[in-house]
């Protein structure tokens, strides 16, 4: 039966799915993903995969907005988006992408192998499909707000104007479906390996682990709006969330085309981002030996200096683009992994958990050193830098001790550092906590030359709705930015008011 779902799935778009084998690496075949192929599960699951993190570390939407917004980055000749002059064809792609391509896709799995679950392997195969939306969702609520969910994929109804869903009300049902897909994928009965996915190799209990731990990211997320509602799913799930650096969750890119890592130089030079002053001057004060993994010197000085934030190109005091550093060669690698999550973070999550006075384990201390930690261990792995040592580790930790009293400022710094080049949960980390360095003095600045959307000196809380939605689902994109407060990029979101 053909399936009509609503303009976020042209039928033909359904074909696009990457051509994988069930191969254990993607090296392990080169197929170009726009060619049309069978809609077999497997194929959409590599498929959705793909494109989502194509497009989440894309230089077009990675790099010019949230690696922005996270004040990681600064532009060069293209100045105007570090001003938060939003590129409305940039967010569109976002939008339709992730709507069009991967959820269609992870929806078309589930709905192709509803009546085979008894199959140890498509049951599995359907739960890493549904765990894989509810990441996407999730940043797709963090990124606008209110969103299309329930009425997203109504099959047969043709509808093309679905409603939007509360965005809290989008996380309670994400983190139902979260806790239904653990229970299946942690079964020891459930060990089938699922053909189609590249981040895990279609390993259910490592799929189960990555649930647990994006519970683990909602949960924290909304604790400033429902701490009761966060510490129940937090000290629920802590457990049997990553327990190690061989737990991160990563999509393995391979330097042949079509599969290299979206934003990588193996090509042509890239010259449109600096990395900001903002991350250049807090790790040099720091002498973070991540700096040359993040950075680079610059051509002039032979030195990491970082362009301060949102100085526009027109402006003749600037000085010229060879004084400044670009992202470092790892960070710009074709087989740079796409990161959906990692070990660092969901200890960052349970530091911050216990300084707000939650049981998880062990105390703020420990989890946020350990935070650190695999940090540092992650970067060693990834580049071989060997000058990275656990007796190096504890001599940068020694500099930024835990303070409870400081717990926002001390954990809020360290986590944004390990979140590089991750920039859209860069910026949600940003703004949900609005952090400052340890000890209170101000991190991050507003554009040197000033902001180009006044709702917004500062920094963007969230994307505005497409410009589409206005006139094509007119009616739900009303009822949307009235629930919401309004369609500008400094309506705070939910979890931030």
């Amino acid at each position: 039966m053909t399936h009509k779902i609503f303009k976020y799935s042209i039928p033909f778009l359904l074909l696009t799915a990457v051509v994988f084998s069930s191969c254990k690496k993607l090296s392990d075949i080169n197929h170009d993903p726009t060619k049309p192929t069978t809609a077999d599960p497997q194929y959409l699951l590599a498929g959705a995969q793909k494109n989502a993190m194509d497009i989440l570390y894309s230089g077009l939407q990675n790099g010019y907005i949230s690696m922005h917004y996270a004040q990681y980055w600064s532009g060069n000749s293209r100045t105007d988006d570090s001003r938060y002059k939003l590129d409305e064809g940039n967010n569109a792609t976002l939008w339709n992408n992730m709507y069009r391509i991967s959820l269609h896709n992870l929806n078309e799995i589930v709905q192709l192998n509803k009546d085979k679950t008894s199959d140890p392997k498509i049951a599995a195969q359907s739960a890493i499909a549904k765990v894989t939306a509810c990441w996407i969702y999730q940043v797709l609520a963090d990124a606008y707000g209110n969103l299309p969910y329930k009425q997203t994929f109504q099959l047969g109804s043709g509808n093309i104007i679905p409603a939007y869903d509360d965005a809290q009300a989008v996380y309670s049902a994400l983190l139902d479906t979260l806790q239904a897909q653990a229970a299946i994928l942690d079964d020891p009965a459930k060990s089938d390996i699922a053909t189609g996915d590249v981040i895990y190799n279609g390993a259910p209990k490592a799929w189960g682990k990555l649930a647990h731990s994006l519970m683990l990211r909602m949960a924290i997320r909304m604790s400033g709006a429902n701490l009761p509602k966060a510490r129940e799913i937090i000290e629920a799930h802590y457990a049997k969330a990553f327990a190690s650096n061989d737990d991160d969750a990563l999509f393995k890119y391979v330097n042949a085309a079509p599969n290299k890592f979206p934003f990588n130089e193996s090509e042509r030079p890239i010259v449109d981002f600096f990395v900001s002053g903002t991350l250049v001057d807090y790790m040099q004060g720091l002498n973070d030996q991540r700096l040359p993994i993040f950075a680079r010197v610059s051509d002039d000085n032979k030195d990491y200096k970082g362009m301060p934030y949102g100085w526009a190109s027109a402006d003749a005091a600037r000085p010229k683009p060879g004084n400044f550093s670009i992202p470092g060669k790892q960070i710009y690698s074709a087989t740079m992994p796409g990161i959906l999550m990692t070990y660092s973070e969901v200890e960052f999550i349970l530091a911050e958990a216990a300084a707000r006075g939650m049981s998880v384990g062990g105390d703020a201390a420990t989890h946020y050193g350990n935070g650190i930690t695999a940090s540092f261990n992650f970067w060693k792995k990834l580049t071989d830098d060997r000058s990275i040592s656990d007796a190096s580790i504890s001599s940068y930790i020694s500099k930024v001790p835990y303070n409870q009293a400081d717990w926002k400022n001390v954990i809020g710094t360290q986590k944004w550092l390990a979140l590089y080049p991750q920039g859209f949960q860069g910026w949600f980390e940003r703004t949900r906590l609005q952090f400052s360095k340890p000890g209170g003095q101000p991190l991050f600045i507003a554009p040197i030359s000033g902001t180009m959307d006044p709702s917004a000196p500062m920094v963007p809380f969230r994307l505005t709705y497409l410009i589409s939605e206005q006139t094509q689902n007119k009616a739900a994109y009303e009822k949307a930015v009235s629930a919401i407060g309004g369609d500008t990029k400094g309506t705070k979101l939910w979890y931030n008011k």
